[in-house]
């Protein structure tokens, strides 16, 4: 119990939680709780068996819906830049494709981080102004969701110049909890993936209007031969 309680107590500190002896005892009664045992028979070998083929089944179904998330999301005109950004995966890629849509339809950064539900709550009672706010969460949580996933793998990779990842371990070094740090990453990357997307977009179309009018061009020359 000593053990265990000591790990609890800085996993608490690392994610900002609050650390008690109590909660601690109540996860390893849990914990000892989901241990069981049961009898060695045909009959719970066979039930074993048929969760394990369940369990098999429902993997495969998973993964055939990550291949046709991926394959229809390839079909949109920002897949290859999103897919490049840093932390995006053939799951969250199509997921914050789908989510958001068009960006050109956002006519600057804060109104998709409005959109995501990732932006700050204002604050209109006085002059009372708190360290740190809280974030809407208007709009997809599915989208909020992907965002959480791409911050952890950033935690856990730790990109060396990664401007979002540098923000996130800012914003943890200034004492900013658990939530508030993940929130303000997912802020950013979503400016940064609004730049990105949208650049692109202006680029792709740009090259496509020179080709266009090249084209046009050789084919009057060929007609004035």
């Amino acid at each position: 119990m000593n053990a265990f309680s000591n790990r609890y107590c800085k996993w608490c500190q690392k994610h900002g939680y609050e650390f008690s002896e109590d909660k601690a005892e109540d996860i390893m009664n849990w914990a000892k709780k989901a241990l069981a045992a049961i009898p060695k028979s045909m009959n719970i070998k066979k039930t074993i068996q048929i969760a394990v083929n369940a369990i098999n089944e429902l993997l495969e179904t998973i993964q055939d819906t990550k291949e046709h998330m991926n394959q229809l999301a390839s079909q949109l005109p920002e897949y290859p830049a999103v897919m490049k950004m840093d932390g995006v995966g053939e799951v969250t890629g199509p997921i914050i494709m789908g989510e958001l849509g068009d960006v050109t339809r956002f006519t600057k950064r804060s109104q998709i981080t409005a959109f995501a539900g990732v932006d700050p709550k204002k604050h209109e009672s006085g002059d009372d102004k708190p360290k740190s706010s809280r974030a809407t969460k208007i709009g997809s949580p599915e989208l909020r969701r992907a965002l959480y996933l791409i911050m952890t793998s950033k935690l856990a990779r730790k990109p060396q110049g990664d401007r979002v990842y540098d923000f996130i371990v800012k914003k943890r070094s200034e004492g900013k909890k658990y939530l508030v740090y993940m929130t303000a990453g997912a802020n950013k990357f979503l400016r940064i993936y609004y730049g990105t997307v949208r650049d692109y977009m202006q680029n792709k179309q740009n090259s496509s209007f020179i080709q266009d009018n090249t084209s046009a061009g050789q084919m009057n020359v060929s007609k004035t031969a």
